[in-house]
């Protein structure tokens, strides 16, 4: 077991604390959560089955979802497609926990729009630090651009909207930072490491699959496969011009 049991730490009354919620059917991983994320000062919503976890994702809305794949009832899979599916919850940041670290499970989290994936067993500290980075890139800065747009692309941060040719597209959060990452800068080449830093975060496991899965995923949504050109042995880059 990576976390000890432990009586949860008592929950302040404000507002101003951030809300995760732990969809979890390990009982001992659960207390283990929630006693490092309210340490952390994190406000925690629990549910033990896919059912209760989307349910109460939908009518919550926290501001951040620790979600394991292998549930009762309803698959975290299941929970992802019906999130991001939905007006309200789209863009609720989420975190994967799974015990499955095949490469092959995780281009499909990240696929079907997971923020980040932990496979277990896993450090609680390393866990903490990810959902603190995770909030940051969510945040963004205050100095950015709020609305970005070239070649019929447009970008609002703000609204966290996307469209081409004033059409909106449906993206996942990753699909979003991703393409602001390379419609910031047309005509430069990204590697793939770069990609995934700035569309998943700095740190995280790379897989090249993954970054491919997203640039496929996101051009069949921008309905042009010349908008993100392919650039041999480096990478990828957002077209320069028509």
């Amino acid at each position: 077991m990576i976390m000890a049991a432990a009586t949860p730490v008592p929950t302040p009354t404000t507002t101003s604390r951030l809300r995760v919620l732990v969809i979890e059917d390990e009982r001992d991983l659960v207390d283990g959560l929630v006693y490092n994320l309210q340490r952390e000062g994190y406000d925690t919503i629990v549910a033990h089955d896919g059912q209760e976890g989307l349910r109460k994702a939908q009518t919550l809305l926290p501001d951040l979802i620790l979600l394991d794949i292998m549930l009762p009832t309803l698959s975290g899979t299941e929970i992802l497609r019906d999130l991001r599916g939905g007006e309200r919850t789209r863009d609720i940041p989420v975190i994967i926990l799974s015990a499955k670290a095949e490469e092959t499970d995780q281009v499909v989290g990240f696929s079907l729009g997971a923020d980040d994936y932990v496979t277990k067993p896993f450090s609680p500290r390393v866990l903490m630090q990810k959902i603190k980075a995770l909030r940051r890139r969510v945040e963004g800065t205050a100095d950015s651009t709020e609305v970005i747009e070239y070649l019929g692309v447009k970008i609002d941060r703000v609204r966290h909207r996307a469209y081409v040719e004033n059409e909106e597209l449906d993206l996942t959060p990753t699909e979003f930072r991703l393409l602001e990452c390379l419609l910031r800068q047309p005509g430069r080449a990204f590697t793939r490491h770069q990609l995934m830093d700035a569309a998943i975060g700095e740190g995280a496991i790379v897989l090249e699959r993954t970054i491919d899965v997203h640039i496929k995923t996101l051009r069949k949504k921008l309905e042009s496969a010349d908008l993100i050109e392919t650039v041999r042995g480096v990478g990828y880059r957002f077209r320069e011009s028509r």
